[in-house]
C-alpha cells in the first residue's frame, strides 16, 4: 500500500474560538493541539501564528516558540510555516524563514477570496521564493487558479524553485476555485504537462473537506489535508473537538482507499526533505 502524507492545518488566519473553541491561537496551545495531531497520524503541520487577540500575526518570535515546541514534542514532523496573506503585511509575510523550517506555502498569483483580493503580486512571490531558496526551505506550491500552475512553472525556469516541488490545489473556497471533480482533473493534467515532478495533494475548505480529500485518494494524491484552519465542523451538527478528531477522519478516509498512513521518516522521503 501507498503512503500518504496526513497534513494538519491547525490554525489558520480566519477562524476564531467564537467559531470553535478549540481553535489554538496561543502557541502553546498550538503545539499541544499539533502533538494531539501527530499523536493521530498527521506527520505534516501547516502554522499560522496569532496574536493574544486573535488577529493574523508574522511574528518570528511566535513562529519560533511553535516551531521548538513540535520538535520537542513531535520527533521527525514536518513543520511548514505559512506565507499566506490574510491579514498580514506584505513586507513582513515572509520574515520567519530564517528560522528554516523544512517547508513554506507559496501562493504564485492573486485570486478573489470572499471579502478581499487575496494579492500575490509577482515581485512579492519572487522575493518569498528566493528567501525559500535561500535558506533550504521546500516550497508547497498553493493553487488558487489554474494560471497559477503556470506561475510555478516560471519560478522553475528562473531557478528560484527545483523541479520537484509539493503542490496543494485549494478548492471549494468562495470566489476562487470550485470544489469540483471535474475542475481537480484539469488542473491535474495540468500539473502533469507542466511540472511531472511535483507531488501533489488537494485541500477542500469547509463542507467540501472530506469530498476534496476523496478525490485526492482515488486519483493516487502523495497527502490529504485536514484541520481547523479549513473546517471547523465534523458535520453538520456537530464541531470538531480538535485538530486530532479531524485527522482521525482523514485517516480512516486513507484507510478505505487501500492506503496506509505515512511515518514521519515515509513522509519527509516521499517530500524530498532529509531525515
Amino acid at each position: 500500500m501507498n503512503p500518504v502524507v496526513v497534513a494538519v492545518a491547525i490554525t489558520g488566519s480566519v477562524p476564531r474560538k467564537k467559531d470553535n473553541p478549540a481553535v489554538p491561537i496561543l502557541p502553546s496551545e498550538q503545539i499541544e493541539s499539533t502533538q494531539q495531531a501527530f499523536e493521530a497520524g498527521a506527520t505534516l503541520a501547516h502554522i499560522h501564528v496569532r496574536n493574544d487577540d486573535e488577529t493574523p500575526s508574522s511574528d518570528p518570535e511566535r513562529f519560533a516558540l511553535v516551531q521548538e515546541g513540535i520538535k520537542k514534542h513531535c520527533p521527525g514532523m514536518i513543520v511548514q510555516f505559512s506565507t499566506g496573506g490574510r491579514g498580514r503585511d506584505p513586507s513582513a509575510r515572509g520574515s520567519s524563514l530564517y528560522l528554516k523550517p523544512d517547508m513554506a506555502s507559496l501562493s504564485t498569483g492573486s485570486v478573489n477570496f470572499p471579502t478581499i483580493v487575496y494579492e500575490n503580486s509577482a515581485a512579492l512571490v519572487e522575493t518569498l521564493a528566493t528567501g525559500m531558496k535561500t535558506n533550504g526551505i521546500r516550497p508547497e506550491i498553493e493553487i488558487f487558479d489554474l494560471s497559477h500552475l503556470h506561475g510555478a512553472r516560471r519560478l522553475i525556469e528562473a531557478g528560484l524553485m527545483e523541479q520537484r516541488p509539493h503542490v496543494q490545489f485549494v478548492m471549494g473556497v468562495k470566489n476562487a476555485m470550485p470544489a469540483d471533480e471535474h475542475v481537480l482533473d484539469i488542473l491535474l493534467e495540468e500539473l502533469k504537462r507542466l511540472i511531472p515532478k511535483a507531488t501533489w495533494t488537494a485541500a477542500g475548505i469547509g463542507r467540501h473537506q472530506a469530498e476534496v480529500m476523496g478525490w485526492a485518494l482515488a486519483r493516487g494524491a502523495d497527502a490529504v489535508r485536514t484541520g481547523l484552519e479549513d473546517n471547523i465542523r465534523i458535520d453538520k451538527t456537530r464541531l470538531a473537538a480538535s485538530n486530532a478528531e479531524l485527522v482521525t477522519v482523514a485517516c480512516e478516509a486513507v484507510a478505505r482507499h487501500g492506503r496506509r498512513v505515512a511515518t514521519s521518516a515515509e513522509a519527509r522521503s516521499l517530500l524530498g526533505l532529509a531525515g
